[in-house]
């Protein structure tokens, strides 16, 4: 993508061997430290980012502090938690950089409907973090579409994974739900329809992400599926979509 305009990147995950890994349905990643992230998006613009953690980090926080204080106070960290975490502890992330927190759902996570709905609220209203579902978007039935639309503030990655989910997604989109173009290697959808039915609903609502790694995705992230996000949107949507939406969602500010 040729523009000035600034990239937030989204969703990147930092996968450091110096810090604890554990396998998730026998899968642990090979190594993508920060200078191989940096490495990797060389003149993409990215001038910013969300660090994800992933299920095969479980609950470890020190690769993400350690990823943050390396790139800087314009790259925030998306964390998971477990229930018992107490608030000092979260206000303590919350200085280190933290801004959200991720619900796994797609790959086994543990979490009810209801310690979700708890624990969303609680960081909401401690810390003013929002929170991020990895999800299969054909799994939000009625009950679980109207927790998720009830939330504070969230966002759900990767489209929402499948095109006979759209329908939810956009459904949650109305209710001011932020969603992630990324991870397009590991999609079951268009992505150029999934993006114009998402602005036709709320331009605001739509961030753009590398997902890498990419890890036990069907191909990695590509320069191109930048290019591919830009050419479905107007001009007038460009800035937005690729750094406004998610460095004020992020960040709470939109430039500088």
């Amino acid at each position: 993508m040729n523009s000035p305009t600034p990239v937030f990147d989204a969703h990147l995950h930092i996968i450091d061997p110096k810090h604890p890994l554990v396998e998730n349905n026998g899968y642990l990643p090979d190594p993508f430290t920060v200078e191989d992230y940096l490495m990797h998006i060389g003149g993409l613009g990215i001038a910013g980012g969300a660090v994800v953690s992933g299920s095969f980090q479980g609950f470890d926080q020190c690769f993400l502090v350690d990823a943050l204080s390396t790139l800087g106070p314009d790259f925030v960290g998306v964390t998971q938690l477990p229930a018992d975490t107490s608030d000092d502890r979260i206000l303590e992330l919350d200085r280190d950089g933290v801004k959200a927190l991720r619900f796994n759902i797609a790959r086994g996570g543990s979490a009810t409907v209801d310690e979700l709905d708890h624990m969303a609220r609680r960081v909401h209203d401690l810390a003013g973090w929002h929170s991020e579902l990895y999800l299969d978007a054909r799994s939000i039935d009625a009950d679980l579409g109207d927790r998720i639309a009830s939330l504070p503030a969230v966002s759900i990655d990767h489209l929402g994974m499948h095109s006979d989910g759209l329908p939810a997604l956009l459904r949650l989109v109305e209710h001011g739900v932020k969603v992630k173009a990324t991870g397009f290697g590991r999609v079951e959808l268009d992505p150029v329809a999934a993006i114009r039915a998402i602005m036709d609903v709320d331009p605001s609502a739509l961030m753009v992400g590398t997902d890498l790694p990419s890890t036990r995705a069907q191909r990695p992230f590509e320069n191109a599926d930048f290019d591919v996000i830009a050419e479905a949107l107007s001009p007038e949507e460009i800035s937005a979509v690729f750094w406004d939406n998610a460095a004020g969602f992020y960040l709470g500010r939109a430039r500088g």
